[in-house]
């Protein structure tokens, strides 16, 4: 008989209809440990033989099995005893492909093949993973010759699996509605807007069918100005309008309309291969939904460990599964259909975040038309992206790094990139930056070159495209200098981009560049008195509040700081590990009053509903990144504030920022009420203190063991002037210990009492002798922008007095 991987047995056809009677027992075969060498033997456990047994009939095989099961059943209830060599049952012939394994397991006249009881108990742990994938279902000839409590186990185990798999869709669910971009594109599906004034714009038909579930009944001027030239005329566009104008949905729609009018070219071609893969298409599509779900789970954040554990789970699951058959079900179908579905859109983003939510985008506008999409970025596993790119999506979003990576790997569907149809680079003046982003310059270079398709559309847009610096007298002076406008700088991102016909040139910007519903506040201040304002702030304006600083070093003071205040702040920098950095910012998306600490990881695309306020703690380098900071509120004709602390050396900064956006008018200063600010001080001079020797002892601490563990693993003698801090004593460790307490509890007794008081100048003489006040702030009922639209209008009127 010939064998097959994992212990089974693979009869002739013949004697498919034959079962076997084992007389004899079971042998073990001695290996000899030269055969591990090879790889093709790494996952075999042991190798026995069974030379005594007879061939008899299937029917009767399953007839003497019932027969045992109800004998066991009744009388050995809660005992153990050894097993019997009984006939073994028979197992359904598993099948290599995932898709076609539901209806083997329907089909009565499926194949089977006979497995002896001891080989079932030893791949007892991959069939219950292939149980838990078909939801837990049993067939019936499927069963064991344990005894009654074993099999009850058994049972149970199985059941539970069951259950967990059929709770993983509703987690997944759950999931789904904690990324930040879900507030934004939920709509009521029940009142579908009306979408007449799209079609003049020539949007496929299934686009507006989600655009009408979205509730987008009209389109936003960039859109309005973009879809006809893109769809219609096939044109490539460059883009710039303000923050929150709609661009990604500007470039998403004629992408999908071209991915569907290449489809619909090649559907004459493909129709033989959807006859014959049609039993097959529903649980191809299921097996991509289960795993697009399972991706999920590490996309979208686990909050706690009762979500970790389903979320192990599942990935359990589809992993076995994927190194068992999901490999060879892929090579059958490569010949085939994977051929003719090449990549033909191609999203480039400067951070891990945009490309998230742009793909987010795109699978709402294209959820009925089946294009698949794909995410590549860097910080998640490279190996699962490979997986995901194996399904051969038709869009794939990616940041210039993972996508360099892969490509020069030569991974088969990135390989042939002629058939691109669109590319799109979003936020491209960051991403052609002089010094930034050194894998796009080398995938333009091929796109360019060798993988060049004449048919391809390019789509560049950016809220500071047309923005243009004015050329300093000594570069002026210099020769073949040349004055910078906004045509030589159209051309210098055309010639980097790779345009060579005329684009559509579509620039929506203000001359101030920034959003007319964005107000923009300053507070003069030194540097040391930076933090006293930004707490003022948080503690007089609670909301959802976006806080960006030019370093890491100093969002992790600012974090740790507040973190001692009882703000609960979320970081986000560079140096954060990728999950946690998606993790905080569903957290801040889902919390109505919260403080995000930034770096401009997070100033570019983010589209995060309902920010009220934008602090800029550290005056930003450039024009651009102020734009785009400011650019974090005010969305969508949303008001919304800017603050800027300005420190002495902020001031050339924010000179050039005002000279760049040529300004009519000053600035307002930020009103604060200086009777508050003694207190705050109090607090902060606290805080800082515990910071510092916080800081300073986990720094220590963290630097003494590396050196004792050196000097322990190169068998040194460790001397203590190499130790950070002088070795104290217990004596005065505890001393330290104990200032430090007394510090926190000072610092909680002052958190507990009331900052904004509310002071009842006029005494009322009562029945009981006291007055009862209402236990109400004043701050909460306050806004900024209503504090300062009201102090602008007293401006205002004293100006018209005069």
């Amino acid at each position: 008989m010939k064998t097959k991987k994992g212990g089974r047995f693979k009869s002739p056809f013949k004697l498919k209809q034959k079962g076997i009677e084992v007389i004899g027992k079971w042998k073990t075969v001695p290996i000899d440990p030269g055969l591990f060498a090879d790889e093709d033997f790494g996952d075999i456990v042991c190798l026995e033989e069974l030379t005594e047994y007879k061939l008899v009939s299937s029917s009767k095989v399953g007839k003497v099995k019932e027969k045992k099961r109800k004998a066991e059943s009744i009388s050995e209830e809660g005992n153990e005893e050894e097993e019997e060599p009984v006939v073994p049952p028979k197992k359904k012939k598993k099948s290599k492909d995932l898709r076609s394994k539901t209806d083997k397991s329907a089909d009565p006249d499926a194949a089977e093949i006979d497995v002896p009881a001891d080989k079932e108990s030893k791949y007892n742990e991959t069939i219950k993973v292939a149980n838990c994938e078909d939801h837990g279902h049993v067939p019936e000839n499927t069963s064991s010759t344990k005894d009654a409590p074993k099999k009850k186990k058994k049972k149970a185990a199985k059941n539970k699996a069951a259950e967990a798999q059929e709770a993983l869709p509703s987690v997944a669910a759950s999931k789904k509605v904690k990324n930040w971009t879900t507030e934004v594109l939920s709509a009521s599906t029940d009142q579908k807007a009306d979408v007449s004034a799209w079609k003049d714009l020539f949007v496929p038909e299934p686009v507006l069918r989600a655009l009408s579930h979205l509730g987008f009944s009209a389109p936003t001027p960039i859109q309005a100005l973009a879809l006809p030239s893109a769809i219609r005329d096939g044109m490539d566009v460059l883009g710039a309008a303000e923050t929150g104008s709609g661009k990604t949905l500007a470039f998403a729609i004629p992408m999908i309309h071209s991915v569907l009018r290449w489809q619909k070219s090649n559907s004459s071609t493909t129709k033989n291969d959807s006859v014959s893969n049609e039993s097959h298409q529903h649980d191809d599509e299921t097996r991509w939904e289960n795993e697009d779900e399972a991706e999920k789970l590490t996309h979208q954040q686990v909050e706690d460990s009762g979500d970790e554990d389903d979320a192990s789970f599942s990935t359990g699951c589809v992993k076995v599964l994927e190194n068992f058959e999901f490999d060879t079900g892929d090579e059958t179908r490569t010949l085939g259909s994977h051929k003719k579905r090449p990549l033909l859109g191609l999203v480039l983003t400067p951070t891990r975040e945009l490309a998230v939510q742009v793909k987010h985008h795109i699978d709402a506008v294209a959820r009925f038309t089946g294009i698949k999409t794909a995410i590549l970025v860097g910080g998640m596993a490279a190996q699962k992206q490979e997986r995901v790119l194996n399904r051969k999506p038709e869009i794939v979003i990616a940041t210039p790094g993972r996508l360099w990576e892969l490509v020069k790997e030569r991974h088969p569907h990135l390989s042939n990139l002629r058939q691109l149809r669109c590319l799109v680079i979003d936020e491209a003046d960051r991403m052609v930056e002089k010094g930034h982003f050194l894998e796009l310059s080398q995938l333009l270079e091929i796109l360019n070159d060798s993988q060049y398709n004449p048919q391809r559309q390019t789509f560049v847009f950016s809220a500071t495209l047309t923005l243009v610096h004015q050329t300093p007298a000594r570069v002026l002076q210099k020769k073949h200098a040349k004055k910078m406008d906004k045509k030589t700088k159209l051309e210098l991102l055309m010639e980097k981009v790779g345009i060579k016909g005329k684009p559509k040139v579509i620039d929506l910007t203000r001359k101030e560049a920034t959003v007319e519903t964005l107000t923009e506040t300053r507070i003069h201040c030194d540097t040391n008195e930076k933090d006293y304002y930004l707490y003022y702030f948080l503690l007089q304006y609670p909301g959802r509040t976006m806080v960006f600083a030019n370093s890491i070093d100093c969002v992790k003071r600012l974090s740790s700081l507040l973190t001692i205040l009882n703000c609960d702040p979320l970081p986000l920098h560079a140096n954060m590990h990728q999950k946690q950095r998606l993790k905080n910012l569903e957290r801040f998306a889902e919390r109505e009053s919260c403080v995000l600490l930034t770096t401009d990881v997070a100033a570019r695309g983010l589209d995060i509903p309902n920010v009220q306020h934008v602090i800029h703690y550290q005056v930003p380098r450039t024009s651009e990144l102020y734009i785009h900071r400011s650019g974090r509120t005010a969305r969508a004709a949303n008001e919304g504030l800017s603050l800027l602390l300005i420190g002495p050396d902020d001031l050339i900064n924010f000179r050039k920022i005002y000279k760049t956006l040529e300004k009519s008018e000053e600035l307002p200063f930020f009103p604060v009420e200086t009777k508050y600010m003694i207190s705050i001080k109090e607090r902060m001079n606290l805080a800082r203190q515990i910071e510092k020797a916080e800081f300073f002892n986990s720094r220590a601490k963290q630097h003494n063991s590396w050196l004792q563990q050196a000097a322990e693993a190169l068998e040194m003698d460790l001397d203590d002037d190499m130790l950070m801090g002088k070795k104290a004593t217990e004596e005065e460790e505890s001393q330290k210990q104990k200032m430090l307490k007394g510090m926190k509890k000072q610092l909680k007794h002052m958190l507990s009492q009331p900052l904004f008081k509310v002071l009842m100048k006029t005494k009322y003489p009562t029945q009981s002798g006291k007055l009862l006040l209402p236990q109400t702030s004043p701050g909460i009922s306050k806004s900024a922008l209503g504090t300062v639209s009201k102090l602008q209008a007293k401006k205002k009127k004293s100006i018209k007095l005069n």
